[in-house]
């Protein structure tokens, strides 16, 4: 028996999601990302997430505290390559790396699988599938645009972590929600956020 599955159909499966938080600073993007997770439930299958050290120490820093172990997603050592999403037959569909350091995209940019982190980009990258890396970054240098080509050549999508302001966000959260509304659109995920042209804040 074929069973032949409409785009409709395909776009509104229960997504499987690999959420990658790396030591750039920025850490409130990837608490927004998780709170905006963790209200999504019937859109997701499962929603693996891998931090690194210096992930942990700059949320501790900028943040206050030791929240990011509170979220109802399984989390995987740095080095765990037993993760299921360390494989394709996983078929883990989305990754979203946020925020992501400059080395982070270094390596993923050269197929460098030197941690749990680079290992699903690759995987992810090889399988076809979506990979979705936020930067936070400034100035950048030619190496990191080169890396940032050479991913979107291999079929990733780089969302830069550059906040929009005609939202009028009240505070910092609602400032990164700015991003990450983005990337959960991007993931295929339906999310309530502001949009362009549906109210008069903005005078014509």
């Amino acid at each position: 028996m074929v069973i032949y599955l409409s785009l409709a159909n395909i776009q509104n499966m229960p997504r499987k999601i690999v959420v990658a938080i790396t030591g750039a600073s920025g850490a409130i993007y990837a608490k927004v990302l998780l709170d905006k997770l963790s209200a999504l439930g019937s859109q997701l299958e499962a929603v693996g997430v891998v931090m690194s050290d210096n992930a942990k120490d700059v949320w501790r820093f900028e943040l206050g505290n030791d929240d990011y172990a509170k979220y109802p997603f399984t989390c995987y050592e740095k080095n765990d390559f037993y993760a299921p999403f360390a494989s394709g037959s996983a078929k883990f569909d989305t990754m979203i790396v946020c925020p992501c350091s400059m080395g982070t995209l270094a390596r993923i940019a050269n197929g460098t699988s030197s941690d749990l982190t680079t290992r699903a980009a690759d995987v992810i990258i090889k399988e076809r599938r979506k990979l979705i890396v936020v930067p936070r970054e400034t100035p950048l240098s030619l190496i990191h645009i080169r890396n940032m080509l050479a991913v979107t050549e291999a079929g990733g999508i780089i969302c830069p972590a550059s906040p929009s302001f005609y939202s009028l966000p009240a505070n910092f959260e609602e400032i990164a929600a700015t991003v990450v509304d983005r990337v959960l659109g991007l993931a295929g995920l339906e999310v309530s956020g502001y949009e362009w042209g549906t109210d008069d804040k903005i005078s014509k």
